[in-house]
């Protein structure tokens, strides 16, 4: 186990601590998630990918079948958090002035007032991000990359908490494209959510009838911006081992390498995963060990983490494609061969 170093004990405005670096806890967090476990039954590592980005001040692309509570799922987050939400559906037909905002003439003033749009929220639930031309995700990767938008010759920040949850149905659906390499490397984790069980789908059926029933659904508390702002101070300081930089690097140099460690993957892979790749699973490695109620993080954690994060950023070749090895049995047989320190 790669532990922090022993420090003496220190006294702080907080209190005393020792080598417990966190001043908030998971449990502060857990009224979130049970919010969300009250609205859908299981798709537990879908909660979690949610919760990580979250702490780890990413954005979440998740992709599943229509029905599969995608929509049900973010907006229970919403519900969670103090902050904007905007649900806005992407289309065909969609203009970047419909995300962004336009400029509007006031007659009264002679000049022109800007007037927002959904991209100024805190929480943007980009229903079937995968339908919009190419025009709308630019404007939309702007917000995602730069935290800004621009019209005109004019820049306008966004919210400190800003955050975009994408869905998208599989390529394979009518009326869908892949989106841009660039867009996709925005966003932090990809999500995939799967058909339930049979158990969790009677369970399902339980619920809507519950809910039928219900007049009002019970209230809850959601959570300032101030203590997720406090939580995420806390997980970007969770101690990451050296040894764990050199591991992290060493898992995204090998998708861009791939046949150094086995001929199979390197057949299988036309391009690797970028930089960025490697501090998101900086990142997210640490969101998840906080969320586990560890003090440092370990290579298991970053092992955990790693599907989500790479499997949207490696091409595959039509070899790979042909032979159904998908990007997920790619990550996973890389991980079986890059050394633990």
């Amino acid at each position: 186990m790669l532990a922090p170093p022993a420090r003496p004990e220190s006294t702080t405005a907080h209190g005393t601590h020792g080598n417990h670096p966190s001043m908030t806890t998971p449990s502060e967090l857990q009224p979130v998630r049970d919010h969300i476990a009250s609205r859908i039954i299981g798709q537990q590592p879908f909660i979690d990918s949610m919760l990580v980005c979250l702490l780890s001040d990413g954005h979440l692309l998740v992709e599943g079948m229509p029905g599969l509570a995608k929509t049900t799922a973010v907006k229970a987050l919403a519900e969670s958090l103090e902050g904007d939400f905007h649900r806005i559906q992407f289309t065909p037909d969609l203009l970047p002035s419909d995300l962004i905002g336009t400029d509007i003439y006031r007659h009264e003033k002679g000049e022109f007032e800007f007037r927002q749009g959904p991209l100024f929220h805190n929480l943007l639930l980009a229903d079937e991000v995968n339908r919009a031309p190419a025009k709308v995700q630019s404007a939309l990767l702007e917000a995602m990359a730069e935290h800004q938008i621009t019209v005109g010759q004019r820049t306008y920040p966004l919210p400190k908490l800003f955050m975009v949850l994408a869905t998208q149905n599989p390529v394979e659906q009518e009326g869908t494209y892949h989106l841009p390499e660039a867009q996709l490397d925005r966003f932090l984790m990809q999500a995939v959510v799967t058909y339930p069980t049979r158990d969790e789908e009677i369970k399902i059926l339980e619920l809507d009838s519950q809910q039928q029933t219900q007049s009002h659904a019970p209230p809850i508390k959601p959570l300032t911006q101030e203590e997720l702002f406090a939580m995420r101070r806390d997980v970007a300081g969770l101690y990451l081992d050296p040894k764990l930089h050199s591991y992290i690097v060493d898992l995204v140099q090998a998708t861009r390498q791939p046949k150094r460690y086995d001929r199979d993957l390197g057949r299988w892979c036309r391009f690797g995963a970028s930089p960025r790749a490697s501090i998101a699973l900086a990142r997210c490695a640490r969101a998840r060990a906080w969320l586990d109620g560890d003090t440092f993080v370990t290579p298991q954690h970053i092992q955990s983490v790693a599907p989500e994060i790479l499997r949207h950023r490696i091409l595959l070749t039509f070899e790979a494609e042909a032979e159904g090895v998908t990007t997920d049995a790619f990550v996973n047989r890389l991980l079986t061969l890059v050394a633990i320190p």
